[in-house]
């Protein structure tokens, strides 16, 4: 995770500059940063907050963004369900886009074994640091900081960047530039509704792809 570190301490600088020039009480852009712990969902909501639009608009933005993590959630489950639910609820709320992807790395085959949770911890303890520290840091010092710099560019690159490195295959390849392509198409919409419409498109395009694929006879269907 070190390696990657450095990309999530810069989004997380990024994402904190931004909550704190949104105009939101101290307390609680510190505390959305350690509850919510989700920088694209908390990028989406900060214009709706701003706009004063209604609360089930930005529960419901939120929701949309972050729907890739019960995807992950449901990854995961074969490694950990074994463990208790509070552990399990704990686990939950660690989960990153980076870590799972190396996590499924470097354990592709969904079997428990012993190494697996302190690899998880590893992992998430690192991507844990490097995002809430620089978030806390951005968030202190925004008003610091220069609008000319130029954050908002920066922060969109810096995504790009790690959303680039999800697409491990041609559905999730597809799938993101659908989701741009929606994006775009519905950039008119109000409350940043077209993050939303991005989001569904895409899942609906992998659902697609991965359903179309071939599928290989189980040890049942070859006996038969």
């Amino acid at each position: 995770m070190l390696g990657t570190a450095i990309g999530i301490a810069a989004w997380g600088l990024i994402t904190g500059v931004a909550m704190g020039k949104s105009g939101l009480p101290l307390p609680l852009m510190a505390f959305m940063s350690l509850v919510v712990f989700a920088g694209s969902a908390q990028l989406a909501v900060l214009p709706l907050l701003g706009s004063g639009a209604p609360v089930w608009v930005v529960w419901a933005t939120a929701l949309c963004v972050n729907l890739r993590f019960v995807i992950f959630s449901a990854q995961w489950r074969p490694y950990f369900i074994g463990y208790p639910r509070g552990q399990r609820w704990r686990l939950a709320y660690f989960t990153a886009d980076l870590n799972y992807v190396m996590f499924m790395h470097r354990f592709p085959e969904p079997r428990p074994s012993a190494e697996q949770l302190p690899y998880f911890w590893g992992g998430v303890a690192t991507n844990w640091t490097a995002w809430q520290l620089p978030s806390m840091l951005g968030i202190f010092l925004a008003d610091v900081v220069p609008v000319h710099w130029g954050f908002g560019f920066a922060g969109t690159l810096a995504l790009l960047g790690l959303a680039a490195s999800l697409l491990t295959d041609r559905a999730t390849a597809v799938a993101g530039a659908v989701a741009g392509c929606a994006a775009v198409a519905a950039y008119a919409l109000p409350f940043k509704l077209n993050i939303v419409v991005a989001i569904a498109a895409a899942v609906a395009m992998g659902l697609l792809i991965d359903h179309s694929a071939p599928r290989e006879p189980r040890p049942a269907d070859d006996a038969t």
